[in-house]
């Protein structure tokens, strides 16, 4: 179990957790209402996906290392002597359950939710794996967030709320007709970039972190391209961005009030990121990006779950 919980990397999951607990306090604090069947489906195949790309990007590290001593020591496949049929295997068997599921959900409601949950599976298959992998292009952290921060939440609105009430498209060929609340959208899209700039983030420290690491195994990410002074520039505005985007939808009357009780959380994200800044380190500070994820996104639901509670 040790084995397997670092092979999928049990203690990343939070990056999904959160923008799909995030959803589920948007559709209760907006319509007051939550289909529970719809939900833990695509909870657990959200979760089932989440940990299938995880063990394929430790095999595809594993896979493409130049340092022998990252395949030996520090992967968990070569650390744990792990074989790669056993990790495909794994993989396989992950994929098919997140699919299964993901078909029963698209039984369960209609034909978009289909083409958004093959996007996701593009983008998640893709970011390690095929013959250009996203994580091996400046735009890994793009992908990751708005994938995890936006497609997660739009993904747990969308199963929960009729789509007249949320967003409808229709398509009688050769017309294609969309329809949708925009007050709703525009809430859902404000509410998505505190866990999309802090999903960012996590991938962004982990790049910085380990650097020298990827130099050594010929990875380009986005902090070899941006260099380390504008890589901390961006870190620092993705840490605090998602605050700006609640206070313009409290004004924006598209978000409750309560929303802004993500405040408290400032002053500890700001200083964590201060201090990962100054020594962006896997095993020392790197710890403090995943402590701004929990923060910035738990607060934010904290808010959510007031007004839900506070208007029911």
């Amino acid at each position: 179990m040790k084995k397997w919980g670092e092979l999928v990397e049990l203690r990343t999951k939070l990056a999904s957790i959160l923008p799909f607990l995030l959803g589920i306090g948007y559709v209760l604090a907006t319509w007051h209402r939550l289909n529970l069947v719809n939900t833990i489906l695509f909870g657990l195949a959200m979760l089932a996906f989440d940990m299938a790309t995880t063990a394929l990007d430790n095999l595809m590290h594993y896979r493409h290392a130049k340092d022998a001593a990252y395949r030996q020591h520090v992967n968990i496949i070569g650390r744990a002597a792990l074989t790669e049929h056993a990790v495909i295997a794994a993989i396989v068997a992950l994929v098919t359950v997140a699919t299964g599921l993901g078909l029963w959900l698209v039984w369960r409601t209609d034909w978009v939710l289909l083409v958004l949950g093959m996007a996701c599976f593009a983008v998640g298959l893709g970011y390690t794996w095929g013959p250009l992998p996203l994580a091996r292009l400046p735009i890994g952290e793009v992908f990751s967030g708005v994938t995890m921060g936006l497609g997660i939440p739009f993904i747990t609105v969308y199963v929960n709320v009729p789509a007249t009430r949320f967003l409808a498209v229709r398509l009688a060929w050769p017309d294609l007709s969309v329809t949708g609340a925009l007050p709703a959208l525009a809430g859902l899209c404000l509410i998505a970039v505190m866990p999309m700039a802090t999903i960012a983030n996590v991938m962004l420290a982990n790049n910085l972190a380990d650097l020298s690491e990827d130099t050594r195994n010929h990875r380009l990410t986005l902090p070899m391209y941006l260099g380390h002074r504008a890589s901390r520039g961006v870190y620092l505005g993705l840490a605090v961005i998602g605050y700006f985007a609640v206070v313009a939808g409290v004004v924006a009357r598209v978000l409750p009030t309560w929303s802004l009780v993500c405040g408290v959380s400032l002053p500890a994200v700001w200083h964590h990121a201060q201090v990962f800044i100054a020594h962006p380190d896997k095993t020392q500070t790197f710890h403090l990006a995943i402590q701004n994820l929990v923060l910035a996104n738990g607060s934010l639901l904290a808010g959510l779950v007031i007004a839900a509670g506070v208007s029911a």
